[in-house]
C-alpha cells in the first residue's frame, strides 16, 4: 500500500517568466513615480496611483509566488491545492481515478488551454479556470507544458498540475486506497 500523505510541488516558473514579473513590477514602480514629475504636483494623483499600483503588484507578485511554491498534497480523503486564490480541496470521491494521467501538452492540443474563463496568465505560469480545445472546463497550474498530471473529477472538471515529480503522483494517485 502507498503512503497517503504526501506533498508535490509545481515545476517553478522558468527564468523567462520570473524576468517578466520583474519588468512588470518594475514597471509597476514607474507607473508609481511617474506623478511626482507631472506639473502641476497633484496629490489626488500620486494616491491613486499608489492605490491601484499597490493593488496590481500584489496580484502580479502573488502569482509569481505561486508560479515558484505552489504545493499539490494527496491526503487519506482528497487533493489540496494551495496558495493562492484558485487552490482548493477536491475530496477523493470526486476525483475519477482510473481517468489520471500524465500528458505532455506540446503533443497533445485536445488538452491544450484555448480561453481562459476565470483565471491569470503570465509568460510561464496558467494559473485558475480554463476551457480547453477539446471543450472540458480545467483548473489549471500550469508551468512546464511537458510534464503535465491530468486529473479527471466528477464534477465536470479536470485539474491540470505541472508537478516535479508527476510519476510518483500518478503513482499515489492510481494507489489512492
Amino acid at each position: 500500500m502507498v503512503r497517503t500523505d504526501r506533498d508535490f510541488s509545481i515545476i517553478p516558473m522558468s527564468l523567462q517568466g520570473t524576468i517578466f514579473v520583474i519588468i512588470i513590477c518594475l514597471g509597476i514602480a514607474a507607473a508609481f513615480i511617474a506623478p511626482f514629475f507631472l506639473e502641476p504636483f497633484s496629490l489626488a494623483a500620486i494616491i491613486i496611483s499608489g492605490i491601484v499600483c499597490s493593488v496590481v503588484g500584489i496580484l502580479i507578485g502573488s502569482l509569481g509566488y505561486q508560479a515558484k511554491k505552489a504545493t499539490f498534497s494527496i491526503t487519506d480523503r482528497s487533493l489540496v491545492i494551495k496558495p493562492g486564490i484558485y487552490g482548493r480541496t477536491i475530496p477523493k470521491e470526486d476525483i475519477v481515478i482510473d481517468g489520471v494521467r500524465i500528458i505532455n501538452l506540446n503533443n497533445e492540443s485536445n488538452y491544450k488551454p484555448k480561453w481562459r474563463t476565470n483565471g491569470a496568465g503570465l509568460i510561464g505560469y496558467l494559473a485558475g479556470w480554463f476551457s480547453l480545445h477539446n471543450g472540458e472546463r480545467a483548473l489549471l497550474f500550469l508551468t512546464d507544458r511537458s510534464s503535465v498530471v491530468y486529473i479527471p473529477t466528477k464534477n465536470n472538471y479536470s485539474v491540470l498540475l505541472s508537478v516535479k515529480e508527476a510519476d510518483l503522483m500518478l503513482e499515489q494517485l492510481q494507489n489512492w486506497n
